[in-house]
């Protein structure tokens, strides 16, 4: 089924923007270094303070990888995880404290009656094992199927944090209601709470801070401006980056870019008032996965450009904007390799680290091709 005209007719410009994604220039001007190998569908990492990463896998493993000695066998501690379809053991995120406490948070789909849902554990390391482990905010979207868990990670400069929640798929209508944790992100404090001036404290779900989300699967904040931003998965095209903030409506799925799986319209509008637009989508989609901010002096043409993972289309996109905050051009990197990028990371030292999200897993660091 074609789309409907007034889908073309309507483009704004910020849509306008994000429509040059299927015409980004491919290269292979990066050197890649294959870290670790034989990872069981990686899924999220973060950096300690010692340089050291800590892995997740989806069937349900964390690791730790050192740069001398390697990657070490799964760590105890961790919780059975509900690793059905996209579900398992997925984000990772150290505590803005962690030199002192030693702590650490991880989303996961927690197994419970009826189903799983998105949950968020705290624990401390020691060595490698968890220990103290603790649900500090457990989904109220119980669903039994293993569909669009978001669970993706990031703190603020204020060291509140931020979880995405999918919509679980067939309860779409749910993320336009902010009684309930689907198609939303929240906002908690490290033990769990809501914040006090969270847009909807007086409703059901007092943790939202945005809604009309459908299957966030990147999430960060830009280390210069602090501003929150998010990548969703469209069903077939309508993949967006989204600008988020307090109280806003992102539209899903009353207004979307994409059509369902099977050529249905699921909306016949990519605008409405009161409504969000992406500050670029893609059709047809990439299915884009983990993104940060270039922040780091290894590429020094990089300051500022958005990295995201590609499933669908196998490579590592880079995203440059001018001065207005718009996106101008977008770079294909890794495609030559022929794998799934589930995450990206940069480290400490301003490389650039990426997860293949296969059942031979790699953990990759980037650098600058040789001149």
């Amino acid at each position: 089924m074609k789309r409907p005209q007034n889908k073309v007719a309507k483009l704004t410009a910020l849509a306008f923007a994000g429509a040059v994604a299927f015409s980004s220039q491919a290269t292979t001007d990066v050197t890649v270094n294959e870290l670790a190998s034989g990872l069981d569908h990686p899924w999220g990492m973060t950096f300690l303070p010692t340089g050291d990463v800590l892995i997740t896998e989806r069937s349900g493993q964390v690791r730790r990888y050192n740069f001398g000695s390697g990657l070490s066998k799964p760590l105890s501690g961790v919780p059975k995880v509900a690793a059905n379809g996209q579900g398992g053991l997925l984000d990772i995120i150290v505590d803005p404290d962690f030199t002192t406490n030693q702590q650490i948070y991880f989303c996961y789909s927690r197994p419970t009656d009826g189903g799983s849902s998105s949950s968020v554990a705290r624990a401390t390391l020691a060595g490698n094992a968890l220990t103290a482990v603790s649900d500090i905010f457990i989904a109220d979207s119980v669903v039994d199927n293993g569909f669009h868990f978001g669970c993706r990670l990031s703190f603020d400069s204020a060291e509140n944090l931020y979880v995405a929640m999918g919509d679980r798929y067939k309860y779409m209508d749910e993320a336009q209601n902010t009684d309930n944790h689907f198609g939303k992100i929240v906002r908690i404090t490290r033990d769990g709470e809501p914040l006090a001036d969270n847009p909807f404290i007086d409703g059901d779900a007092p943790e939202v801070f945005s809604y009309g989300h459908r299957n966030i699967q990147g999430l960060t904040v830009h280390p210069q401006t602090g501003a929150l931003w998010a990548m969703e998965h469209g069903p077939k095209g309508g993949d967006e980056v989204n600008l988020i903030k307090a109280g806003n409506n992102y539209g899903w799925p009353l207004i979307t870019y994409g059509i369902d799986y099977d050529g249905d319209i699921i909306s016949d509008k990519t605008a409405q008032p009161g409504m969000e637009q992406p500050v670029l989508y893609w059709d047809p989609s990439i299915a884009p996965s983990g993104m940060t901010f270039y922040n780091g002096n290894v590429f020094k043409d990089w300051q500022g450009d958005l990295l995201v993972g590609a499933l669908k289309f196998r490579h590592l996109r880079r995203i440059t904007f001018n001065d207005a905050g718009e996106p101008v051009s977008q770079t294909e990197y890794l495609r030559d390799r022929g794998e799934r990028i589930r995450d990206v990371e940069v480290g400490p030292n301003g490389m650039i680290y990426v997860l293949t999200d296969e059942d031979n897993g790699k953990l990759l660091q980037l650098l600058p091709a040789a001149k």
